[in-house]
């Protein structure tokens, strides 16, 4: 049976602003956040769009953009957390070393990229395992790019967008595996709710 992922970054953080890694550390949503969750709640109304299941990640911005995005009942899921860079949280991202990180923040007692990428891929099919009809994850930007990147790898492509706050995603799931629909930023939801 067919079900549908929609898997959103959370809204603007002030760490976003001040160019920091937040990982599993945490900062709050900027005036502007609040306003990127409060497009995407017009833009899933616009679109006819309800969800039968919600989740978030456990880190405030998350959960903050969540009940922003939808007043229906959410489960806390630590699956859904961002990367965790071990002592590079909080620190400037401009001591971040060059694309693709690989295993660069386990020395620092962080995640490495593959292992990170398997527990994107293990939280989302645990959640759909369990769940029926359409679903809202709201989790994190590395955990949406990489997660995005199992597919891409799988499917021989290399499309990789940035991206920006409140972007969502549109997944099918269907025979333990998902396809990427649609990827729908924030600039593409105030264009639909106009």
């Amino acid at each position: 049976m067919m079900k549908i992922l929609y898997l959103m970054r959370h809204g603007e953080t002030v760490f976003n602003v001040r160019k920091k890694k937040q990982g599993w550390c945490d900062s709050p949503l900027t005036e502007n956040g609040i306003y990127q969750a409060k497009v995407a709640s017009e833009y899933f109304k616009k679109m006819n769009i309800s969800f039968d299941h919600v989740f978030s990640s456990t880190s405030e911005r998350a959960c903050d953009t969540c009940e922003l995005v939808t007043s229906l009942p959410y489960m806390r899921t630590k699956g859904l957390k961002e990367w965790n860079f071990g002592l590079f949280e909080g620190e400037s991202e401009e001591l971040n070393p060059p694309l693709p990180y690989g295993d660069f923040f386990v020395t620092y007692g962080g995640e490495g990229e593959e292992e990170f990428r398997n527990r994107t891929v293990k939280a989302c099919k645990e959640i759909m395992e369990q769940c029926e009809g359409v679903v809202l994850a709201v989790s994190h930007g590395a955990f949406c790019a990489q997660f995005r990147l199992d597919y891409l790898l799988r499917n021989n492509s290399e499309h990789r967008n940035r991206i920006g706050n409140c972007c969502i995603f549109k997944y099918k799931y269907e025979n333990g595996e998902f396809t990427l629909l649609e990827e729908i930023s924030h600039e593409e939801q105030i264009k639909t709710i106009q």
